[in-house]
């Protein structure tokens, strides 16, 4: 099982670029019954496909659309799951500090964007999931985790510093990898 919002937030960004026929018919391609009320969890298969089928259909659009939808889940995250006094005492700290706390809270929370990925902090700035279902039996030469990469990007942007960059380094529908890394600088 894996958060809504790996579908709630892509299927809006894929509307506002080809409109809701187009992803409508996404949608049935990637064998998704229906939108999720964002209620419960559900099935990672079902996100994955949809984010499969998006990088297939749109290749060019997809990173963009990913990212937007990235964006789209932490804003989510940071204004329904993150109580605003977390918030206000992440920036107050400095940003080493505030990183780790942060981290810690998104290493307890994987299970919720990774599924059944493996999710492991390398430290506050690194992070890998292993097994990504996100991307799972996909073959690339590039990094394919805009999505994730998006939400830990405006996380960080929000409640440790306005320039942190999170860029995915490997990812592991890259021949040799075995896991997603994401590296974040601030």
């Amino acid at each position: 099982m894996i958060g809504p919002n790996a579908i709630l937030q892509l299927v809006p960004q894929i509307e506002r670029t080809c409109g809701a026929a187009r992803a409508a018919q996404m949608l049935a391609r990637a064998g998704v019954a229906e939108m999720p009320d964002g209620s419960r969890m559900i099935p990672e298969g079902d996100a994955a496909r949809l984010h499969q089928a998006l990088r297939r259909d749109m290749p060019e659009m997809a990173p963009d659309l990913a990212a937007k939808a990235g964006t789209a889940t932490a804003d989510y995250i940071l204004a329904h799951r993150i109580p605003q006094p977390v918030h206000w005492l992440l920036r107050a700290l400095p940003a080493p500090v505030a990183a780790r706390m942060l981290s810690r809270a998104i290493t307890r929370h994987a299970w919720t964007f990774a599924g059944s990925g493996r999710f492991v902090a390398r430290g506050p700035w690194r992070f890998e999931i292993a097994d990504n279902p996100i991307v799972q039996g996909e073959h690339s030469d590039v990094p394919l985790c805009q999505w994730h990469a998006a939400v830990f990007q405006q996380l960080y942007r929000t409640l440790v510093g306005p320039h942190v960059l999170c860029v995915e380094t490997a990812c592991c529908a890259m021949p040799g990898h075995a896991s997603c890394q994401f590296k974040l600088t601030p």
